[in-house]
């Protein structure tokens, strides 16, 4: 898809990278937050991109939702989960332009809101495994791997699904598509359980929960979603879960959890989304999750003190 219009919903680290390599592979790319002050860096000095190919600065667009009119053929959402629901409405003007509308985001329940405005069969959703940090407020950092899961949320077009994923190869990133990407989001969505809840609350880097205590808690909220998942009709991997976990414990025990971050920085954590909606799920399908719900509600304590 040549000369592919995009709009990159908000200008975290995510955000800055997709939309930085994507613009250096020939898209037209503006990205659009609620921060006036980083989009006038954006549009002003550009985003800085320091990769393994070394540091440049790639040239956007970028704007308030509500000062985009379009148009646009690519939608990609990248903003917090809780987050979600305001960003997709600030830019709902944006059906009229019928894009394909892409969430890459932590988490279960955006692909649906997305669907609820552009309509299910333009919707995409998947995962991503790509570390990076904004270094600046339009300078971002990522190094290694850059691996993405992807596929139709339901009824997209297999064309589509291609599309897409062949301007994401293009950008740099390695893209594994799928006919059937909910397994691959629930799987994404229990090691997340597994791991950010317990590192926010216990305020610990991932060595800190390498650990009896530390394992046994994430085995268990890796068990409580693979059995909400089949509870669903979705089939996952416990094993490969699990090896996840462990190669995350042991080979990256200094990285900090995005939700201990959040904490770290005073901002709120997508535990409603990971395993508050775990838990969530659970109940509606009679399925016990005694572990996930107590960390989601240890999780809100903890962001309710920091509020008063």
């Amino acid at each position: 898809m040549p000369d592919f219009s995009v709009a990159v919903v908000g200008a975290g680290a995510m955000g800055c990278l997709f939309a930085a390599r994507m613009a250096e592979a020939g898209a037209s790319v503006t990205v659009i937050d609620v921060d006036p002050h980083r989009l006038d860096a954006i549009r002003t000095q550009g985003i800085s991109l320091t990769d393994d190919s070394g540091e440049r600065t790639v040239t956007v667009q970028a704007a308030l939702a509500r000062d985009f009119p379009g148009p646009v053929e690519l939608l990609l959402l990248f903003t917090k989960g809780m987050h979600s629901a305001a960003a997709i409405d600030s830019v709902a003007h944006l059906r009229a332009c019928a894009p394909i509308a892409l969430t890459l985001q932590n988490g279960i329940g955006n692909a649906e809101l997305l669907a609820a405005t552009f309509g299910a069969d333009r919707v995409l959703m998947g995962t991503a495994l790509i570390p990076a940090d904004l270094t600046g407020p339009c300078a971002v950092e990522t190094h290694g791997f850059a691996s993405l899961q992807l596929g139709g949320y339901a009824g997209a077009d297999a064309a589509i699904v291609d599309g897409v994923g062949d301007l994401l190869e293009r950008s740099g990133f390695e893209v594994h598509r799928h006919a059937a990407i909910a397994v691959a989001v629930w799987q994404k969505l229990a090691f997340n359980a597994a791991l950010n809840a317990i590192g926010m609350i216990c305020s610990v880097p991932n060595a800190g929960l390498d650990n009896p205590p530390g394992r046994r808690l994430a085995a268990a909220a890796v068990d409580e979603t693979v059995a909400v998942a089949a509870s669903k009709g979705l089939v996952l991997d416990r094993e490969s879960i699990l090896a996840q976990v462990d190669a995350a414990l042991r080979q990256h025990g200094g990285h900090k959890a995005s939700m201990l971050q959040d904490r770290e920085a005073g901002r709120p954590s997508e535990i409603e989304t990971i395993n508050g909606a775990i838990a969530a799920e659970g109940k509606r399908a009679g399925v016990a999750t005694p572990v996930c719900d107590a960390l989601a509600n240890l999780v809100r304590i903890i962001e309710a003190a920091a509020l008063k």
